[in-house]
């Protein structure tokens, strides 16, 4: 499995699962939770985490950049015009290009307003942005951000924060026969199972925040992630057996006595 990275703009990972710094008590837990999942990316709300005021507790002081790849993302953004100006600002802050994009259509729900997603990818990637975007799980939007030059599509299983698991694989089933990009579930995932499912759907990986952060035992949960990452992408790429409507036996039944 040690080649079995996941690359994600020419840059591999071993680790394929991605977590959140948002809704842990504190940055040492958050620091703690990290290093239990074994993430070598992890999500940074450049519009609510401090990396500038040295003033307050910094991320910096807790996750080591230099050993962590930070991903800036534009939570909390509902327009381009807000996710474009939050990009710009990580990009003169840490010289960070590699980004996700969340652009939401509204502060309820908090699902994906697609027609600004697709406008502000098309504007990134021009910009030499490598844009991993936050996505309805619908292959022809996927597809269209594919073509507007996305480095990796990311559906939601749920919405945000819900906990709900994987709402529609056949959609995802799909995607992944469509695109060659990384894909990777984004939000709404509650538990580990729903890790391995995304995996043996054929996910290159999974990004988790509040499951882990508000488990009762964070980190219990962050590890229990780490395992089911791997185990559901060990079985992905195994190959199930076909299945059948009748029982089959287990045992040979030539030379029963």
């Amino acid at each position: 499995m040690k080649k079995d990275n996941l690359v994600i703009a020419k840059k591999k990972f071993y680790s394929r699962l991605i977590v959140g710094t948002g809704k842990y008590k504190n940055m040492r837990e958050c620091a703690r939770a990290i290093n239990f999942s074994g993430a070598e990316i992890v999500t940074v709300a450049v519009r609510r985490v401090n990396i500038t005021d040295k003033k307050k507790p910094l991320l910096m002081d807790y996750i080591d950049p230099k050993k962590i790849t930070y991903l800036p993302n534009t939570a909390g953004c509902f327009n381009s015009d807000e996710a474009l100006r939050t990009l710009r600002l990580a990009r003169e802050i840490g010289g960070w290009k590699l980004v996700k994009l969340e652009v939401l259509g509204d502060k309820k729900n908090l699902l994906p307003e697609m027609i600004e997603t697709l406008k502000s990818t098309e504007v990134l990637t021009k910009e030499g942005f490598k844009v991993m975007v936050y996505c309805n799980d619908d292959p022809l939007m996927c597809k269209r951000l594919e073509n507007a030059g996305a480095c990796a599509i990311m559906p939601l299983a749920a919405p945000i924060g819900s906990g709900l698991g994987i709402q529609n694989k056949i959609n995802i089933r799909i995607i992944r026969k469509q695109t060659k990009l990384p894909l990777i579930i984004d939000a709404g995932l509650g538990q580990a199972s729903d890790a391995s499912i995304a995996m043996e759907l054929g996910c290159d990986g999974v990004l988790v925040n509040t499951a882990i952060a508000k488990a009762k035992k964070p980190f219990e949960m962050a590890v229990a992630f780490k395992h089911a990452v791997i185990a559901g992408r060990k079985s992905y790429l195994s190959g199930r057996m076909n299945k059948t409507l009748m029982g089959n036996p287990s045992s040979p039944q030539k030379g029963t006595i």
